[in-house]
Formats: structure tokens, C-alpha cells, sequence
């Protein structure tokens, strides 16, 4: 009789240890909300090199409630998600993609000219990242 209850408890092990398994994955793995994290810093980054352009903060601030829906309808607290977006090193690895894509548009990131081009020419676009700028 003792094999029953041993049995019953193995059973829920096992079934706890599948489900840890497939437990969510960390939010840096989360394509969509890591696409649109380096959008941001895209945009700030050229509005902070670039004097001629300007955030569109109303629009940068839905951009962010949309991904912060996006990481919530994916399971992901509120907590999670604060926790994520102020980590240091998750907000260096972002910051990390944002330059290495305006290098790969041929900006040189100590000149605020390649910002500012790259900057307009989104705008033009009215790319996501253009639609968080707007040009003076």
C-alpha cells in the first residue's frame, strides 16, 4: 500500500518538473517586445544626437503601453516587466542592437549628421521608429 502514495507523489513531481519546463521564457527572448524596446532606443538615441529632430512623446508613451499589453497578454506580471525594462545589463544589450542598427544605416555614433540623416529619412518613411520623431 505504501506504493500508491509513492506513486501519486513521483507522478506529481514529474508533472511539476514538465511544467517548470515549460514555464514562459525570460522577456529577452520575447522577439516582439525586444524589437520594440530597441525601437525606442533608436528613436531616443537620435533625438538626444540629433538637435534637429524631436520625440513625439505621446506616441513613444502608446508605443510603450503596447508592448507593456503585449508582454502581459504573454503572461509576463507587471513586476516581470518592471524588473526587465531597469535591468542594467538588459538595458546595455538593447542599447548594444539600437547602435549596432544605426551603424548597419551608416552612422558614425560620435557625428550627429548620420543621426540626424537617419533620423529624417525614418521620418520620411514613417517608420516605427519615425513616427516617434518628429523634425523641428
Amino acid at each position: 500500500m505504501r506504493l500508491i502514495p509513492s506513486a501519486i507523489l513521483a507522478t506529481g513531481l514529474a508533472a511539476t518538473a514538465i511544467h517548470a519546463a515549460e514555464a514562459k521564457p525570460h522577456l529577452r527572448e520575447h522577439a516582439e517586445i525586444n524589437r520594440g524596446l530597441t525601437i525606442i532606443a533608436i528613436s531616443d538615441m537620435i533625438r538626444k544626437k540629433c538637435d534637429g529632430i524631436e520625440p513625439r512623446l505621446f506616441r513613444a508613451y502608446g508605443f510603450m503601453r503596447e508592448l507593456k499589453q503585449i508582454a502581459n497578454d504573454a503572461g509576463y506580471s507587471d513586476d516581470e516587466i518592471e524588473a526587465y525594462v531597469t535591468d542594467k545589463a538588459e538595458k546595455t544589450r538593447v542599447e548594444d542592437a539600437a547602435r549596432a542598427w544605426l551603424s548597419g544605416q551608416g552612422v558614425a555614433l560620435d557625428e550627429e549628421q548620420g543621426y540626424c540623416r537617419v533620423g529624417r529619412a525614418e521620418i520620411e518613411r514613417k517608420s516605427q521608429v519615425g513616427v516617434l520623431l518628429r523634425a523641428r
